[in-house]
């Protein structure tokens, strides 16, 4: 899966992956995280996704990375937010106000740009990468993080053989083993909610779990 794939998925607006609604795991969970109002949250592979609003909305500054420009344009063309465009390294910045959107590929993210990060929330990351790239994505974005910065994890757990992904099949299996080694992990939720999902029971799932984790940096 390379940087093409998401071009295209982009530009054929194949983005079933997206959210209209705010995710009601962040508005349930995050003061889980325990991170102060003002802290900068990393929201990697954004997309256009409407939960960097209300991050911001709670008070934080928002930067999040995404490699489509498509997406990134859409997020401030569809909010009727005019961004400041920049160069920033390997990446391109569009900000407005307390988010800032990097438009590249996030494995060429630095450590450098990350000082002032405080959190991490990951909806829709880890779940769109098969699973040679999460490990791949796990280790780079462990390398990132500062001991002590919290990441609100959400993933979805189903018979991977039913339906190709993404989004794919993370079980909580998986999640620790990817992270075990330099967090601390602990499970806030798991909820059904392939009741509520017609459109996967019709791809043929059978089961459809969503799964809330609070990983601690160490």
């Amino acid at each position: 899966m390379n940087p093409e794939f998401w071009h295209e998925r982009w530009q054929r607006n194949e983005i079933g992956f997206h959210q209209q609604e705010i995710n009601l795991h962040l508005q349930g969970y995050w003061r889980e995280v325990g991170v102060d109002a003002g802290a900068c949250v990393l929201v990697p592979l954004c997309g256009k996704s409407r939960d960097m609003l209300w991050l911001a909305g709670a008070g934080h500054r928002v930067l999040g990375v995404e490699i489509s420009p498509l997406a990134v344009q859409a997020f401030f063309d569809e909010n009727g937010l005019v961004p400041e465009v920049s160069a920033a390294g390997p990446f391109e910045s569009r900000r407005c106000g307390e988010i800032e959107i990097l438009c590249g590929d996030f494995f060429a993210l630095a450590r450098e740009r990350l000082r002032d990060v405080g959190a991490v929330y990951d909806r829709a990351s880890l779940v769109a990468l098969p699973p040679e790239m999460r490990r791949d994505y796990a280790a780079h974005l462990t390398q990132l993080l500062a001991p002590g910065t919290p990441v609100l994890l959400v993933t979805m757990d189903y018979p991977q053989e039913q339906m190709n992904g993404p989004p794919f099949s993370v079980t909580a299996d998986e999640v620790h083993a990817l992270y075990d080694a330099a967090f601390d992990v602990r499970v806030l939720a798991e909820v059904d909610i392939l009741g509520e999902n017609p459109r996967f029971r019709e791809r043929g799932l059978t089961r459809l779990l969503e799964q809330v984790f609070l990983l601690q940096r160490r």
